[in-house]
This record gives C-alpha cells, structure tokens and sequence, in this order.
C-alpha cells in the first residue's frame, strides 16, 4: 500500500497557547484571558488560541488516515520549540515533507516515522510540532493497511509484550478545580485532578496553606462522591514550580511541607508533578533527585514527576538514569516523533520508573485517540485525558478510544 496524495488543513486544538513566563510573573486573570503583556517570543497576547495541522495522507486503495500536528500550551517555554501558528508551517509540510512521503511503500511504521523524525530542512531538525503530527498519520496509515489497530502495529514492531488492558486515566481541571473535580469523581477516573497550580500567591500560598487546604478538600469530596470504598484515585497535581519559589528551593522545608501534603492526601495516594523549576536540565535534575532523597529519609511516600526540562527522548533517558524522578510525564508534543513515545514508556517500564503517557489540553481529538493506542500498546502507568481542560470531552475521548481498541483486539482474538 502507497501513499499517493498529502493533503493538509488548518485546525484548532483543544485549549489554548499561553506564555508560562508571563503568567508565572503575575499577570492576573481578565475573565478567560490575562492583562498585560507577554514575554515569550512568537506571542501577541499572554493567551491566545491553540493551533494544529491536520496531515491527511491518500493512501491507494482511497483510504485516509490522518494526524495532528499540535503544541503543549506553554509553547515556548522550558527549553522547548516556539511557538506553532499553521500559517508558518502548512507551507514547510508541502514544500519539504510532501514530495519524500508520495509513493512511499507502508511497510514498517518505525522505519517510516524515524526517517520523517530525523529529517533536516536548512540544518535544522522539523519542529517538534510537525513530527509529532506526521508521525502519527504514518502510525494510521499503516494500521489501515494491515488492517488492524494502532496499538497492535506498535505491539508488533516494537514486541512490547503488553498485555492489552484499560491504563489508568489522568483527567485535568484547570482553573475550575472544585465543579470538575466533581465530574471526575462521579464520572471515575483513576487520576485527578491536575489542579494547575501555577501562582503562589493566589494558589499555592506563601506558606503552601491554599494548596493543603485544596488536598484535604479533594480527600473529603472523594470519600463523600464515591460509589463505593473501593474507588480510590491518586491525587495528583502539578504545581508548576511554585513550592520551589514558595519555600526558596530549600529542599529540607520542601520535603517537610510536601510530608504535610500527605497526611492531608491519606488515604489516597499523593503525586506532585513539578515540584520546582529552576530553568535549566542539569539543575532541574539534580534539584529532583535531592528532594527524592531528602523525602525517602524522612519516609515520606509522595511520588514526584518529572515534566519541566524532561521534553525529549534523551531528556528523560537521562531523568531516568539519574534518579530524578518517581514518574515521567512523557509530555507526548515535545518528543517530535510519536516513535520517541513508545521508547520512552518502554525505558521507564524497563527501569521501574512510572510511565505517564502525558501531553497538553491544548491537542486535538486525534492526537488523543492515538496517543491512547500508544499507552494501551506499552502499558503506560497512566494516560492524559486530552485536550482541553473541561473533563467530560477528554475523558470520553480517552475513554471511547481506549474500549474501542480494547473490545476489537479481543474480537480478533476470538475468532
């Protein structure tokens, strides 16, 4: 099977482009939006709407299989690429990538995606945007082809030895994070609830008082919304460095505020995604491995996440060799290649370290759909629910994708 024509369209994403550096100085909210000004290169407003790609490829026998090219919502910021506006880049897709993807034979998805993953235009590898996008089209094209799922071709070329399961799903409340966590408890997910934690004054408290008050608010809506005893989420909220700016990056009155969290967080599991930023990888990695420390002296049992500074495959083979971190948010936009998503969950299971197949709630359906496939065919630790950041779509999205493959990979099976 070829590919004979590539089509592109422009779309929206899920959520929305924001300059992490402008908020995290203080711009205050302005209804859905911030005052002021922004910081990042490439914006023309603290907030401003997400953009994607849609990369359709013709195949011969008709078929059209498609991705997203999209980027996280804090585009520009901890060490990732600039900002993604479709204009810039639909031009680039048809001018270099268009002509080496026509005619090509739909043999192998990790040969094909590597190839487009490693592609230079002008000395420069593609933004991670178009990889991840291109990527993801190959991955569909060639499950159309063979005629199975998305998860099976990754099963297969990567012999991932999964058993194919329903992964535990991480739904995400932004700023409405007392009526979503309500949705997300009836509703049942098995992570929650994100809580963009991402001001200190306004959210976390200068002594972290609004955010414990926040857990032990979570701890008692769970225990009075659930249907029974048996559901027992983990909490996890990322925090987006502000404990680090709060408590100075202090690591002793870290650890000892974050063992506060958690007999506020019993019985439910506790994870803090984020913990500090100190805006650069080297610092961000040993910043993370002496809170680790510092915590497990204490017996201290909060799980830590690696995000910032953790964006590309190299990135987290190298949290992970260090010891940075508990679990790795594989923050799927920033890895280009969805190739690099399969390694990086794979080197997390391998080395005991947890696998969250993450991304951003500024990504498409798509994306989501076939980032689900991913986790389903490695056997993430826990997948996004994706895009946006209102519950009930990215949970049904995730949810729907994830039982659709589960239910025609055991139809299969069957017969």
């Amino acid at each position: 099977m070829k590919i004979i024509d590539v089509v592109c369209s422009e779309g929206k994403t899920g959520f929305f482009f924001d300059d992490q550096r402008a908020i995290k100085k203080g711009s205050e909210h302005d209804g859905f939006t911030y005052l002021g000004f922004p910081i990042t290169e490439g914006f023309t407003s603290i907030r401003q709407a997400g953009e994607s790609i849609s990369v359709m490829l013709v195949l011969e026998d008709g078929q059209i299989a498609y991705g997203d090219c999209v980027a996280v919502q804090y585009s520009g910021a901890g060490g990732r690429d600039p900002l993604f506006l479709a204009k810039d880049f639909i031009p680039i897709i048809k001018e270099y990538i268009a002509p080496k993807l026509m005619g090509k034979e739909l043999n192998s998805f990790k040969d094909f995606a590597e190839e487009v993953d490693n592609t230079i235009i002008n000395g420069k590898k593609l933004h991670t945007a178009l990889r991840y996008g291109i990527t993801q089209a190959i991955l569909d094209a060639v499950a159309k082809a063979k005629k199975i799922t998305m998860a099976e071709v990754i099963k297969k070329e990567y012999h991932t030895k999964a058993q194919f399961k329903k992964i535990p799903i991480f739904t995400q409340c932004g700023d409405d994070r007392y009526n979503n966590v309500d949705k997300m408890i009836i509703k049942g997910a098995d992570v929650l609830p994100h809580a963009l934690i991402n001001n200190v004054e306004t959210k976390l408290g200068r002594d972290g008082e609004i955010l414990k008050e926040y857990v032990g608010w979570l701890r008692d809506r769970i225990g009075k919304l659930r249907a029974s005893e048996e559901y027992t989420p983990a909490i996890h909220i990322d925090v987006y460095g502000t404990i680090g700016t709060a408590f100075d990056n202090d690591i002793e009155r870290m650890a000892i505020y974050l063992g506060e969290l958690e007999k506020t967080a019993a019985p439910f599991k506790l994870r803090i995604e984020g913990p500090m930023d100190v805006e650069n990888r080297d610092g961000q990695i040993q910043a993370l491995k002496e809170l680790r420390i510092a915590l497990k002296k204490k017996g201290i049992t909060v799980e830590l996440v690696a995000d910032e500074w953790c964006n590309t495959w190299e990135d987290i083979k190298l949290f992970v060799d260090e010891g940075a971190a508990d679990m790795i948010q594989i923050k799927t936009p920033d890895l280009g290649g969805i190739n690099n998503i399969v390694e990086a969950i794979l080197y997390c299971k391998k080395h005991g370290v947890g696998a969250y197949c993450g991304g951003t709630c500024n990504e498409t359906d798509r994306s989501a759909q076939i980032c689900t496939n991913i986790a389903i065919a490695c056997g993430a630790d826990q997948c996004l629910a994706k895009p946006g950041m209102g519950v009930d779509e990215g949970f049904m999205i995730v949810y729907n994708e994830m039982n659709r493959v589960l239910a025609l990979t055991k139809a299969r099976e069957g017969k």
